[in-house]
């Protein structure tokens, strides 16, 4: 349910904001199921939500021209391989046409990002290093429990939002875990 959390917080961010998109990846797996609970949160928000497709660069930037002739007010970015291999072209043209984002990883945010909420990719590597050495000791990886992310942490961006214009709301930046100046 991190897609939803995103959604309130770009609310927050930008609460006069009464459409906002999705940027996704038609092509991944957990495409329709994140739609289905981002457009429950936009409904519970009184948002209209555009869904924006993007798996080429000819689509990203398809999708940014829609975000632009349609004014659209704010932008979530799915957690896609895809876009974080695309991490600083979206961070340029966010901020080239002051488009408030909210995504999933801190490397957006530091660098030049406005503000993400997700799972801690540090956290998530060390606990796949002591799965490794688990494993590298003999235990059989069958054997190993199922581990889900149990840290998250919200990066808030304070350059990204002078620049964007956006004021961070105080309660936002109470519980971002870091905030860049």
């Amino acid at each position: 349910m991190l897609i939803p959390k995103r959604q309130e917080l770009l609310h927050e961010l930008v609460p006069t904001a009464s459409i906002v998109a999705m940027l996704v990846n038609p092509t991944a797996a957990q495409t329709q199921s994140e739609l289905r609970d981002v457009q429950q949160a936009a409904n519970r928000l009184g948002q209209q939500l555009r869904v924006l497709n993007a798996s080429t660069d000819r689509e990203l930037d398809a999708a940014f021209a829609t975000i632009i002739d349609q004014r659209i007010g704010g932008l979530l970015v799915q957690a896609d391989p895809f876009f974080t291999g695309r991490r600083d072209q979206l961070v340029l043209l966010t901020t080239r046409h002051a488009i408030p984002t909210v995504v999933a990883f801190r490397e957006f945010v530091t660098a030049g990002g406005l503000m993400s909420y997700g799972t801690s990719l540090r956290a998530a590597y060390c606990q796949l290093g002591i799965y490794a050495g688990r494993i590298l000791k003999g235990e059989k990886p069958g054997n190993l429990p199922v581990q889900q992310a149990t840290a998250f942490e919200t990066v808030v961006n304070l350059r990204a939002a002078k620049a964007l214009g956006v004021t961070i709301p105080t309660a936002i930046l109470l519980r971002a875990d870091e905030v860049i100046e």
